[in-house]
């Protein structure tokens, strides 16, 4: 009898395992160790339909966005592409990092006194948000995950982060190529790593709980 009912204990325990498995969304893990890694983060709030938010329009990407003016990102609550959707997410958290901590503050003004550059700069705090992706996903079980493999065209060029309206919000295009070496970079060196061009990771660093 004893026998008996331990197995039934494990079949039991085993069960409600897998069962606590198939309910963890993809995308659980990212927030969770975002949060833990960085302060100050936005909150998420799961919707049906993202671009139906902080004055997004059908330019916005359908997965997700992050709305600097409420301070939250907005992500779809189911995805096909569960990969995908997962590093989406760990994208917006990276550039959440850069608003909540001072670097889109200093590459706004960059950008202000040097406008002939605009494209070289948005290029570089777009390679640190793969970087800050890169580094949030190697905390997680997704931490082989390459964009090379993942994706066969660029992804992420339309608006999907910054003030209310998100529709205006900025579009940069660097290439997969460079998506995926800057998200490399943070995914295998760390953080202090994800310096391209003139900006440094000092506030990156600063940001770490």
């Amino acid at each position: 009898m004893t026998i008996a009912r331990l197995f039934l204990c494990v079949a039991f325990c085993v069960q409600s395992a897998s069962a606590e498995i198939m309910l963890e969304r993809p995308t659980d893990p990212v927030e969770q160790q975002a949060q833990a890694l960085f302060r100050n983060l936005p909150k998420v709030e799961r919707v049906k339909d993202t671009r139906a938010r902080c004055g997004a329009d059908m330019r916005v990407s359908e997965i997700g966005a992050y709305c600097t003016t409420k301070n939250v990102i907005y992500l779809r609550d189911a995805f096909p592409e569960p990969t995908a959707w997962a590093h989406h997410l760990a994208h917006l958290y990276g550039h959440a990092v850069q608003v909540r901590h001072g670097v889109a503050d200093v590459a706004l003004r960059q950008i202000r006194t040097r406008p002939e550059d605009e494209e070289m700069l948005r290029g570089w705090v777009t390679r640190q948000v793969e970087c800050i992706a890169g580094f949030i996903l190697s905390q997680t079980r997704l931490d082989q995950i390459s964009l090379l493999d993942l994706y066969d065209d660029e992804p992420l060029t339309g608006s999907h982060w910054g003030r209310d309206p998100l529709s205006v919000g900025p579009r940069v295009s660097i290439g997969l190529a460079a998506r995926a070496e800057w998200f490399e970079i943070g995914r295998t060196e760390g953080l202090a790593a994800c310096a391209p061009g003139e900006f440094s990771s000092d506030l990156l660093l600063k940001a770490r709980r």
